[in-house]
């Protein structure tokens, strides 16, 4: 959907509850003390709220970061694992290659197909060009 659809969808569908949603929680603030979880809740989503309507206005921002999230998961599960890279250098090896990873996997290409050719090819790339061909996008 172009950025434009989006913007007149969200400006008539979601701008009308998020008004509703910060006047609740204007009126919460109020009566809610602040050490309760909940009004710990409501001075966040207060704090947050400039960016979170920002989203209102351009259509190629996302109102959450489930990408993101999902992206990093397989960090969060090997961290313990990653325990032993104890070194400067292995953890640099370590961040190289997730890198390589989840670049290849945003661009839709097989992380084990990429890292195939790349480790194939990477030794006879002389040039900026054929350097430049073995991106992944």
């Amino acid at each position: 959907m172009p950025p434009d659809k989006k913007y007149d969808a969200r400006q008539t569908l979601a701008k009308p509850l998020l008004a509703q949603f910060k006047s609740w929680l204007d009126k919460s603030s109020e009566s809610v003390t602040k050490e309760s979880l909940l009004g710990a809740a409501i001075t966040y989503s207060l704090n947050q709220w400039p960016k979170l309507v920002r989203y209102l206005d351009d259509g190629r921002l996302n109102i959450d970061n489930n990408r993101a999230e999902h992206a990093i998961k397989p960090f969060v599960i090997g961290r313990k694992a990653w325990l032993f890279a104890n070194t400067k250098t292995g953890a640099q090896a370590s961040a190289a290659l997730y890198s390589l990873v989840e670049t290849s996997k945003i661009n839709g290409v097989e992380p084990y197909d990429y890292l195939c050719r790349l480790l194939t090819e990477l030794p006879k790339a002389n040039t900026q060009e054929k350097l430049q061909q073995l991106l992944p996008y």
